[in-house]
């Protein structure tokens, strides 16, 4: 790191210790408030009782930038405090911020350089894992300002202020990191290669549409991941790169990289098939994080999927509320309105079918299934199974028979993995099938196996308008509850919200995200109980694009990733208090 005049360590005495019991929270520090005094003030708590470090909340001016404790933990073993640096110019070209994409793709190397800026250094800064997303932790404005957000174990001998590593950490780190990503001092070419490579990706996705195409893999992408703990691209001699059946070939000119080729997913039904262990989940998991960007050298940059894909699978246990799952279950032996489901425990068949209806709701078009992750009584029905169980005694349609009504009839397209049952090659517009991670087009093999079926109809689900009052972030003290743990389990406000089944968060930030989404659903009025739930969603998204992820919580002093409208739907549809006030 470069070193920054007047930012030096400045000694100072070593104040009083604090004595037991519990004392009453600090006034913040009075008077001026620069690095100077902040300099001096740490090197006088030095020893002192762990609770005096509270009185550094505030603003600190250090001339060029100010550095903002928001948040002090409460002892050694705390959270970690939270700090803020916001700089108002660090030398950001306008080429780099004036789009919105490319001022995304630099906030996301910034953030990427201060992590490996700060390796040794007790700050912290979330940067996530491959995927290029908008996060709270480092962001550049619109005006080319420079946002930061970290985490900071304030030190401590047991608990007693260690002053002079605070003052190492805040005073000499801190500015000589804010120095070292002005934009003079970074690797500039770096930086616009990898706003360039984003960019690309990002016109690829949106010319899918055009193109009549759901997705898109590249030709030399690196779909297998490295371990089932590591999503870095797997590496070595077994590493098989992807390569395209010459029929589904497509190229597309990109702005920065030129003409790429590679394999076009159509829209409508496509199966994707092979023998166990030859590639097919790999592909699908690949499609499954192509509604994200990723970083350069990933192995995934191209490849891409609609923005509005959602993955479906069966979630034994969910909560349903208020749901029309007509289309798939119809004549319960109880006599339940099926249009008008609900229910605390649902079966695996029940939930993927309130899975797909949910999805269809919040927007999607296209539906990624993996028959390994699914319940096999809604996917498919046998003759012989057809012949004992007769029709009428039988509540569920399979989803072989609404899937091409569902593509017809609303334009939702499905990509399926199926290892199983041949069946479905009698709905498939398209059939790829893996051989030792190579694609081949088997379409018309699959064709001269299929048999004429009958389709069902699938009826739009109806609409539903969501109580605002059930959507609350409020514990039992009345004050704002929302931490996540892990990538499990959201906790909004006296409920804990299982997750582990929304399988396209691919960012533990995303989840805490999908949480002050909820909340500013309601508290921006856009849950407000005359709107549907895909109008309030697409209230909410007008909202983001105007005030971009501050929106959500600049208040909140933890790190969050802005989420899709699909995982915020995901989550609302798992709160277990939540009511819907009437269906339309």
């Amino acid at each position: 790191m470069t070193g920054r005049q007047g930012h030096g360590y400045r000694g100072g005495g070593r104040g009083g210790g604090g004595g037991g019991g519990r004392r009453p929270e600090p006034e913040p520090i009075r008077g001026v408030r620069d690095d100077a005094r902040l300099s001096q003030e740490l090197s006088k708590m030095d020893g002192a009782s762990y609770g005096r470090y509270k009185s550094l909340k505030g603003d600190w001016d250090f001339g060029d930038f100010t550095l903002t404790v928001q948040r002090v933990q409460a002892d050694p073993f705390a959270p970690p405090s939270r700090l803020r640096i916001l700089r108002p110019d660090a030398g950001i070209p306008e080429s780099a911020y004036t789009d919105p994409v490319r001022r995304r793709a630099t906030a996301d190397f910034l953030g990427r350089l201060a992590r490996r800026l700060l390796k040794g250094s007790r700050l912290k800064i979330d940067t996530g894992g491959q995927e290029v997303l908008v996060r709270s932790s480092c962001r550049v404005g619109a005006d080319g300002s420079l946002d930061l957000r970290f985490g900071l174990d304030l030190p401590g001998h047991g608990r007693r202020i260690d002053g002079r590593a605070a003052e190492r950490e805040l005073c000499r780190t801190v500015p000589e990191l804010v120095d070292d990503l002005d934009w003079e001092e970074i690797d500039r070419k770096a930086a616009e290669a990898y706003a360039d490579s984003v960019v690309d990706t990002v016109a690829l996705r949106e010319a899918l549409s055009d193109r009549g195409l759901v997705a898109f893999v590249a030709d030399g992408a690196v779909l297998p991941r490295r371990s089932g703990v590591s999503d870095e691209p797997l590496t070595g001699a077994g590493m098989v790169p992807f390569a395209s059946p010459e029929s589904l070939r497509v190229s597309v000119d990109l702005p920065h990289r030129g003409t790429v080729t590679g394999m076009g997913v159509p829209e409508g039904i496509t199966l994707i098939v092979g023998g166990g262990f030859h590639g097919k989940s790999t592909l699908l998991h690949a499609l499954e994080r192509g509604v994200y960007d990723h970083v350069p050298g990933d192995g995934r940059e191209l490849v891409v999927t609609r923005a509005d894909a959602v993955k479906i699978r069966a979630e034994e246990g969910r909560r349903v509320e208020r749901v029309d799952v007509g289309p798939f279950v119809r004549n319960l032996p109880t006599g339940s309105d099926t249009r008008d489901f609900r229910t605390e425990n649902a079966s695996g068949s029940t939930s993927q079918a309130a899975n797909i209806c949910e999805a269809v709701e919040a927007g999607s078009h296209t539906l990624l299934v993996d028959e390994d992750s699914t319940a096999t009584n809604l996917m498919i029905r046998d003759e012989r199974m057809q012949e004992l169980v007769h029709g009428d005694r039988e509540p569920l349609v399979p989803f072989i028979d609404l899937v091409r009504p569902l593509y017809r009839e609303h334009g939702v397209s499905t990509v399926l993995v199926m290892g199983g049952s041949g069946d479905y090659f009698d709905v498939a517009d398209h059939v790829v099938m893996l051989d030792a991670y190579h694609p081949h087009d088997v379409t018309e093999r699959a064709r001269a196996l299929a048999r004429e079926r009958t389709d069902s109809v699938f009826t739009r689900p109806r609409a539903r308008v969501v109580d605002p009052r059930s959507v609350d972030d409020r514990g039992a003290k009345g004050r704002s509850r929302l931490k996540r743990r892990d990538m499990d389990v959201l906790t909004f406000g006296e409920s804990d919200v299982d997750v582990r089944s929304v399988e396209q968060f691919v960012d533990a930030g995303q989840i805490t995200g999908a949480g002050l989404a909820l909340r500013a659903l309601v508290q921006g009025g856009h849950l407000n109980g005359s709107r549907t739930l895909a109008e309030a969603l697409d209230s909410l998204d007008r909202a983001l694009a105007e005030r971009g992820v501050s929106l959500l919580g600049d208040d909140f002093d933890g790190d969050y990733v802005l989420p899709r409208r699909h995982e915020v739907a995901a989550v609302l549809n798992r709160l277990r208090p939540l009511r819907v006030a009437e269906q339309r």
